[in-house]
């Protein structure tokens, strides 16, 4: 069985070495204290601390740690729930393709092809080469690549004519 100082160990260990989600004091003290609250839960289960005594003291030590460091100690990027989602998420697929407005869709391709991309036929559908074409131009410009011929994606084009 593994000690008491070993899990001792693991529930201010983990927390320190995880803490490090954010780049800001809020971010990293609070994902800090999560990661610390669900391992000191963990080793409070198997110890007599509790999971409640566990889960209290292992939020203390991860929000102080996510507090008390700097994104150039620990960076583990930026935490999920900061994540920005694409400006219009893309359409549920059906049948492997997407269902989007036909319009929107042919527009994307007479401006993709206009600026030397193979679309395939403008025609309003989005098929496997329409959808590598977005797919290049959005990596090629810095875009979040999904493939999807969205509105925001045709404002983007319109507003940078030569991209």
């Amino acid at each position: 069985m593994v000690s008491r100082t070993c899990l001792a160990l693991l529930a201010v260990g983990a927390p320190l070495l995880l803490s490090g989600c954010g780049t800001d004091t809020t971010d990293r003290t609070v994902s800090g204290a999560g990661i610390g609250a669900a391992t000191g839960a963990v080793v409070g289960a198997v110890t007599p601390l509790t999971p409640v005594g566990g889960a209290l003291l292992g939020a203390a030590v991860g929000g102080a740690t996510g507090a008390l460091t700097t994104p150039s100690d620990v960076n583990l990027g930026k935490p999920v729930w900061r994540q920005t989602a694409y400006a219009n998420p893309p359409p549920p697929r059906t049948g492997g393709m997407a269902t989007m407005d036909p319009a929107t869709v042919r527009n994307v391709q007479a401006e993709l092809q206009r600026r030397g991309y193979d679309v395939g036929p403008v025609d309003g559908r989005l098929g496997p080469r329409t959808d590598a074409a977005i797919r290049a131009f959005e990596q090629r410009n810095g875009l979040p690549v999904d493939g999807y011929p969205s509105s925001s994606l045709m404002d983007y084009m319109q507003s940078h004519p030569t991209g």
